[in-house]
């Protein structure tokens, strides 16, 4: 790709998502979610083959069928309240549409088909902007009209994106299939509280996008896809491997992980509202995502690749991507819990 072309798109993709951040006019919203819709797609598609575009197509239907829903609550709200400025003052028809296609650009079930799909046919890093950064500007429309959503309609795609994404990843051997289905999961997780408490929700999003980036990243470091390829891991780069193990930990949600903070306190919130039943369904389910999570460390660890002997051990080039990012992220992604309390005082 062009540089130049490169450079453009990416910034349109990112002024896209502050637009919808930073906007308070309903259609500066929409037009934010667009821009960063149609820039995003380029990127997809940046090695052209059969499946990154199909991925690409599938991705622009579904997304742009999110938007036309949108674009129609949108509208007929503005008809019944007189003006385009987001409040929390949404009428209940509205609402549900809103909810509808935010679940959709989200990927939460039931519409969460196209997720593990377009992730498997785009490469490792496009995916991970998929799957993290794509993520702000629908919830951050969430965020603003959360006192106008309907609680139990939020309530039944969250359970259903936990129990989806936690089922579908059972039999994948594609890593990055298996993080599409990890990230409908987590969107299920990040979306129970919204109605309860959003701060919690913003919490939940910031440490699943530091942990998917560092998965990520880790894969991308190796070129690896597919559970097989894990087995050259202890080959590749043996520093490598409890990076892995620990952030998958991390995914999991095992204490004393970061990712055990945000279930943690997903799990006393809704307990808080007496709700006994969800946590107890998000628990079992977690049970599942952990499976899968540690038959990749099992991989990644303590398995070799099949091949003779003396071509075990690979030539050891340069590695030549970037590995910058990775110690900090893995830090964050597996130390952050022990020092959480003291950011409660911070003023």
């Amino acid at each position: 790709m062009n540089p130049l072309a490169q450079l453009i798109i990416y910034i349109t993709m990112v002024t896209g998502t502050l637009t919808t951040l930073l906007s308070s006019h309903w259609f500066l919203a929409w037009a934010g979610l667009e821009m960063n819709m149609l820039a995003f797609i380029p990127i997809m598609i940046k090695k052209m083959n059969p499946r990154s575009t199909e991925a690409a197509t599938k991705y622009f239907l579904m997304q742009s069928t999110a938007s036309m829903i949108l674009i129609m609550a949108i509208i007929f709200n503005s008809l019944l309240l007189g003006h385009w400025t987001m409040t929390s003052n949404i009428n209940h028809p509205s609402s549900l549409m809103m909810t509808t296609a935010i679940a959709m650009k989200l990927g939460m079930a039931p519409f969460h088909f196209w997720v593990p799909e377009v992730t498997q046919g785009t490469p490792l890093i496009p995916g991970l902007l998929l799957l993290t950064w794509q993520k702000l500007a629908p919830i951050s429309i969430m965020y603003q009209i959360h006192p106008s959503t309907n609680t139990y309609i939020l309530l039944t795609f969250s359970t259903l994106s936990i129990m989806m994404g936690s089922w579908g990843g059972l039999n994948q051997t594609q890593l990055r299939k298996i993080m599409g289905y990890s990230s409908i999961t987590h969107m299920g997780w990040a979306m129970m509280t919204l109605a309860y408490n959003p701060t919690i929700t913003i919490l939940y999003l910031t440490t699943y996008i530091i942990l998917t980036t560092t998965m990520f990243l880790t894969l991308n470091l190796n070129s690896s896809t597919t559970t097989l390829a894990l087995t050259l891991t202890w080959n590749k780069s043996i520093q490598l491997m409890p990076l892995m193990t620990s952030t998958l930990m991390s995914l999991g949600g095992l204490p004393p992980l970061t990712g055990f903070l945000p279930k943690w306190i997903t799990i006393q919130e809704l307990t808080m509202n007496n709700s006994l039943i969800i946590p107890f369904i998000m628990v079992t389910m977690t049970m599942l995502n952990l499976y899968f999570y540690m038959r990749l460390i099992y991989t990644a660890s303590l398995t070799l690749f099949p091949s003779p002997n003396n071509t075990k051990m690979k030539w050891q080039l340069e590695n030549t991507k970037l590995t910058l990012p990775i110690p900090t992220l893995t830090i964050i992604s597996t130390l952050l819990l022990p020092i959480f309390p003291l950011t409660l005082n911070i003023p």
